[in-house]
């Protein structure tokens, strides 16, 4: 889903959303509910793809967390539904390479040094890496460089947002949410600093708000 490089979002006072962030977002771009039907229909994408075979989850901390947590969820809903026998499991690896808004060189990995459990074992033969956003693409070629280490039978990456940049890798995530601008969103667990994570829905913070939580 491509949202438009003119989009303005909409206006934070129609939404609910914690009284200490006042001021401190320029708009909602992406409700909650959006987010969720989205999440859905990629799910839907997942199980059409992989069928019966058992899946891991890389869920990639701290941003992917509620992504990966509602795609898990809706998977296993959609899978009992059509009678689908699915088994997930679930592994978490941190990626930290921003400083206030910008992404840095320096890209720290935080996570399961050991994924044997990927190579040689039939009952393991889809991981699914589940990140929130993709910008320059570099955590998710380190993440497939890491990952492919072990061997697994086959890997495929969901992303819930890819930015347009003119620098952005030529490789897509297999499952992507929405296709956004290069504007600094937060909420839905991505953040500034550590803050407005316990947003519900993906916003726009101002240049208050990242003067207010600037380290």
């Amino acid at each position: 889903m491509q949202i438009n490089d003119d989009w303005p979002g909409y206006c934070v006072e129609l939404f609910n959303y914690p009284e200490h962030y006042q001021g401190d977002l320029e708009c909602v771009y992406i409700p909650h509910g959006v987010i969720m039907n989205r999440i859905e229909c990629l799910a839907r994408d997942i199980i059409e793809d992989i069928g019966h075979d058992d899946m891991m989850v890389l869920c990639v901390l701290k941003g992917g967390y509620k992504f990966c947590c509602d795609l898990v969820e809706s998977i296993k809903a959609q899978s009992r539904s059509t009678n689908r026998s699915l088994t997930t499991r679930v592994e978490f690896i941190r990626f930290k390479s921003y400083m206030n808004d910008q992404s840095t060189e320096d890209l720290q990995i935080i996570g399961p040094e050991d994924l044997s459990v990927l190579k040689g074992k039939d009952k393991v033969e889809i991981l699914i890496s589940s990140q929130a956003i993709v910008d320059t693409g570099k955590t998710m070629r380190a993440l497939l460089q890491h990952v492919n280490s072990f061997q697994p039978k086959l890997v495929k990456v969901a992303g819930l947002l890819v930015k347009r940049l003119p620098q952005r890798a030529a490789t897509l995530p297999d499952y992507v949410g929405f296709v956004i601008p290069n504007r600094f969103v937060v909420g839905y667990a991505l953040d500034y600093n550590e803050y407005f994570r316990d947003l519900n829905h993906i916003c726009v913070i101002s240049e208050m708000g990242k003067q207010k939580y600037k380290m």
